[in-house]
């Protein structure tokens, strides 16, 4: 796996650490692993899939749906990077 430059160079842990621990236990069939290593792992995988999708079919109000799941996406994200360090204090 890649190493976090955050983590090497400053010894705190980025907004994305364990999402690749989190794919590889999806790929491992781990899910509620998966969301406790990240838990934004479900919704920014969806989020890609939209994005994906869109791209060859377009879809109805796809950049209503985008930015609303990016919204998401970011709140999980920051929430989830707060408590976890708060738990390292």
């Amino acid at each position: 796996m890649l190493p976090c430059l955050n983590k090497k160079l400053f010894g705190v842990d980025c907004l994305g650490c364990g999402m690749q621990r989190a794919l590889n236990l999806l790929i491992h069939r781990e899910f509620i692993a998966a969301f406790k290593m990240y838990p934004a792992i479900y919704t920014l995988l969806l989020l890609a899939l939209i994005i994906i999708i869109n791209f060859f079919y377009k879809i109805k109000f796809a950049q209503k749906i985008i930015s609303i799941l990016a919204i998401i996406n970011v709140l999980i994200i920051v929430i989830s990077y707060v408590i976890k360090m708060n738990q390292l204090i």
